[in-house]
């Protein structure tokens, strides 16, 4: 590949629910044979690997993903990982619950929007300066993404809003402020993808889950990205391939809000 089209490749999988009654294995098995073949830089799963939070579906779950071959693994947890205590058995079998993971190219911080036993969540805004450090402490030109299970922005075709983070607003302004380029979360198991400010908010659907609204599909997300520009594809295991190409990057970002002037009187 020649330095002009060298890109990184991000696989987002989310919502797996092993345990429920809707969970299907083989589609799990599938979508992780399809991300193997794309040799991917890195796999990110934006929470609710299990139903309940129990030891039984954890350890289930790490046995689902064991097969993935990417390194650089980074595993979230969801409100349903939070239920039962689930957290203390995330936190032994899968590691801390806030993380950053940096390269050359990207640089990724991923928070816990959980909330034992509730629905919704929130960051809190004792993470607030540790996220604007982290993306401060990047290298140059990285390309930011900031990684949560929770929704930071309302989904289409989802119903009453519920469970939105309930610091949605200071989580927005800190990680806008940051510079950050993308934002990764899941939990409506509805596919989508906004643009705020100069930032993209990519939320992923089910990728192994049956309970869905409407037509959704499970599916999964693929990021390509390059020093100018970010293709998005949504996959559907077995099945068709979607996709957004050529997003231009933003690298001069600002608020709109910082436009206003004084004007005197």
């Amino acid at each position: 590949m020649s330095e002009s089209k060298k890109e990184t490749i991000i696989a987002q999988i989310s919502d797996i629910h092993v345990g429920e009654q809707h969970f299907i294995p083989s589609l799990l098995t599938r979508a992780i044979d399809e991300i193997n073949e794309l040799n991917p830089d890195i796999v990110i799963i934006t929470g609710d690997l299990t139903a309940n939070g129990f030891r039984m579906e954890y350890e289930t779950a790490r046995n689902y993903l064991a097969p993935i071959k990417c390194k650089n693994l980074i595993v979230q947890l969801g409100n349903h990982d939070s239920r039962n205590v689930g957290y203390l058995h995330f936190e032994e079998l899968f590691g801390e619950r806030y993380t950053t993971f940096k390269n050359s190219t990207v640089t990724i911080v991923a928070a816990d929007s959980s909330e034992p036993d509730l629905d919704n969540g929130q960051i809190g805004r004792e993470h607030y300066q540790w996220i604007s450090k982290e993306f401060r402490d990047s290298e140059k030109n990285s390309f930011k993404i900031f990684a949560m299970h929770h929704h930071l922005v309302s989904v289409p075709n989802t119903g009453r809003e519920r469970n939105i983070v309930n610091d949605a607003g200071d989580v927005l302004e800190t990680i806008v402020d940051a510079g950050v380029d993308m934002v990764l979360c899941g939990h409506k198991h509805v596919p989508y993808l906004w643009r705020i400010e100069d930032m993209m908010v990519v939320t992923a659907g089910t990728v192994s889950c049956l309970r869905l609204r409407g037509a959704i599909q499970p599916s999964y997300n693929v990021i390509y990205i390059r020093e100018k520009d970010v293709d998005i594809c949504r996959r559907y295991p077995f099945d068709k391939i979607e996709k957004i190409k050529g997003i231009k990057r933003s690298i001069r970002k600002a608020r709109l809000c910082d436009k206003f002037i004084t004007e005197k009187k």
